[in-house]
């Protein structure tokens, strides 16, 4: 009898530990999806005003597309039961669930699903003020149908069949399987779009200042906000032991967050004679995008160094990749998330509290990290460049000269998101 009643017991535990588990992951996922806000704002407040309305189409495009092919065909790609090309990609058959979702762990694939959107969205501000509307939507569906999922079904799904999770890889909220993810197609659609107008003059960079510090300032700090939900989620649980690992997680994002602003506003300081809002902004979104992949597995000081590490990095690499190699990125998506992801991923290997070289650990984690993260970007880099390539010769990828010049908000939508307002920049 005291038998049975203790099994009733656990069973109610279990029960109850799951529900909230999954009630955890829902309020992370409407953080994250929050996170769509704060990418418009500072998408929208680091560029032209003539742009805005576009930019505002594209973010929103990106969760709405992404939500629809995710649902329909990503999730069998990143989750699914079978194996195609050697465990290239998965898929499964219609009864089990997954195309088509109808499993029923449905706060999963919304989790999953706005990871999705974040993903392509790192895309729009790289490419932002000369890309067409019609172009953008095409590259979105197939980021949030294939690039996204398939990369994504290397490790996420921690079974022995995720060839990057048997190897030893770490990438705890997507440093790498995200950001890095989205950097690598920023970096091939910067390129093959090519420079705005203006931005390059006798082979010297010129600045062309967002035109609201405001709407940028407001939307990291949303950003900042919905990373609680994107690396806690991450979690992927609450209760007991589960929550404490929560909770440092979100610790360790905050620090990182906190000292990648503090590094980068001292080294502009430093280097500029005047404390840089732009980049100290880009200095938080950095932090962030670096302890994703080690937020669960570092300790407090860990996160601090790799704060310190990528709120340094962003700022020589956004001056590096628009002043020496000539690659226009308006809001150093690139930089934020390609290379802080990059090198969040990679540094896992230097303060893993398990496996970390300054904890006792080989160089074998700080190898896998390496090649583990190399493999996202060049996977991201090498299916932007074929869907670009073929939508270049078809239907073309920028606007035209006249279009640019006058904004793409009237060309391609037909209203001004400032009717009232002329700024000079745009005269």
């Amino acid at each position: 009898m005291i038998l049975q009643e203790q099994e009733a017991i656990d069973k109610a535990v279990e029960a109850i530990t799951g529900d909230m588990g999954a009630l955890w992951i829902t309020i992370a996922a409407v953080l994250v999806f929050f996170m769509q806000a704060g990418f418009t704002l500072v998408e929208v407040g680091f560029t032209r005003s003539k742009n805005s309305g576009n930019i505002i189409m594209k973010n929103f495009m990106d969760l709405a597309i992404g939500s629809v092919m995710f649902w329909a065909v990503g999730y069998a790609f990143m989750y699914g039961s079978d194996l195609v090309a050697g465990g290239f990609f998965r898929t499964s058959p219609s009864d089990q669930g997954y195309f088509m979702f109808s499993a029923t762990d449905w706060y999963n694939l919304f989790f999953q699903t706005v990871f999705c959107a974040t993903a392509a969205t790192i895309v729009s501000g790289a490419i932002a003020g000369r890309t067409k509307f019609s172009t953008y939507l095409i590259f979105s569906a197939v980021m949030t149908t294939l690039i996204y999922p398939i990369s994504g079904s290397w490790y996420w799904p921690f079974d022995d069949d995720a060839w990057l999770n048997t190897a030893g890889f770490i990438d705890f909220a997507g440093s790498s399987v995200v950001h890095a993810v989205g950097g690598g197609a920023a970096l091939v659609a910067a390129i093959m779009v090519g420079p705005r107008i203006g931005k390059y003059v006798d082979g010297k960079a010129q600045a062309i200042p967002g035109h609201n510090m405001m709407y940028g300032a407001l939307g990291v700090l949303i950003l900042w906000l919905g990373w609680f939900g994107f690396n806690g989620g991450s979690q992927l649980a609450w209760g007991g032991d589960d929550t404490i690992a929560a909770t440092s997680v979100i610790i360790n994002t905050n620090l990182a967050a906190a000292m990648g602003a503090i590094a980068a506003l001292l080294l502009t300081w430093i280097r500029y004679g005047k404390a840089d809002i732009s980049m100290t902004l880009n200095g938080a979104l950095a932090g962030l995008v670096g302890i994703t992949a080690g937020c669960g597995a570092v300790s407090a000081v860990g996160s601090l160094a790799i704060g310190l590490i990528c709120g340094l990095a962003v700022v020589f690499s956004i001056e590096i990749i628009d002043k020496k190699f000539k690659i226009d990125d308006p809001v150093g998506a690139i930089s934020v998330h390609g290379v802080c992801g990059f090198l969040g991923t990679v540094l896992i290997g230097l303060f893993a509290l398990d496996g970390g070289l300054l904890y006792g650990g080989s160089a074998k984690l700080l190898w896998v990290q390496t090649y583990g993260s190399l493999s996202y970007i060049a996977w991201a880099a090498l299916g932007t460049f074929v869907i670009l390539f073929i939508l270049k010769k078809t239907i073309g990828l920028r606007v035209s000269e006249q279009e640019e010049i006058e904004g793409l908000d009237i060309h391609e939508h037909g209203v001004e998101a400032y009717p009232e307002h002329i700024s000079s920049q745009n005269k």
